[in-house]
């Protein structure tokens, strides 16, 4: 399908409040427990959200003023902010999924209506790939859906868009370079192509994507 822009910021506005109310709905002790990641408690998973909105918006800034402000200094320092994160008390971390959400979502509003031009300018993501700044809406529609289902608060890849996850396929299949996939719901197929537990039978089994 041919993602639009104004489609990507409707499914990141959706995401985010998606994922903010099942932060919100969390008891203090259920940030130590397990989220669906190997190896990571949900603190570290709702910190890891927060801190992508924070690195997004080092990509706003940079289209903003062609300043060129990368997401991370380095893969290092996004996994100490992730470990520092994780350790914040559970206020904490709320507060911070919730502000740092609130900052992006003003700092893409002040590039203006989606034709205007700041919203072309290049950016490049934490993996290299030089970018339009529209992307950012898709990069975080990804993180906050996907993520949403990790808290493993009973969300499931069938609570995601249809279209969004029409989308997700297509990118997933296309980045690890696959060439067929296997036939059955469209859920299912979304979770195990992104590495996630799905009800698809004799599927080869494939690592955590995103």
């Amino acid at each position: 399908m041919a993602r639009s822009a104004a489609t990507a910021l409707t499914w990141m506005q959706d995401g985010t409040s998606l994922f903010l109310d099942a932060v919100d709905h969390l008891g203090e002790d259920d940030y130590a427990a397990p989220s669906g990641l190997p190896g990571w408690s949900r603190a570290h998973l709702v910190a890891h959200v927060a801190a992508n909105a924070d690195a997004l918006r080092n990509l706003v800034h940079w289209a903003a003023t062609g300043v060129e402000t990368p997401m991370y200094a380095s893969p290092q320092q996004r996994a100490d902010d992730i470990a520092a994160g994780a350790l914040r008390a559970p206020a904490d971390l709320r507060f911070w999924a919730h502000s740092s959400a609130a900052a992006l979502a003003g700092d893409l509003g002040g590039l203006g209506g989606l034709d205007a031009a700041p919203w072309q300018a290049p950016v490049v993501t934490a993996q290299g790939r030089t970018v339009p700044a529209t992307e950012i809406l898709w990069m975080r529609a990804r993180e906050v859906w996907i993520h949403a289902v990790d808290l493993a608060t009973g969300i499931g890849f069938a609570a995601l868009p249809a279209d969004f996850l029409d989308e997700l396929v297509t990118e997933i299949v296309a980045r690890r370079g696959l060439d067929a996939v296997p036939a059955g719901p469209r859920p299912d197929v979304a979770a195990y192509l992104a590495g996630r537990p799905h009800g698809l039978t004799g599927a080869a089994a494939l690592g955590p994507w995103l």
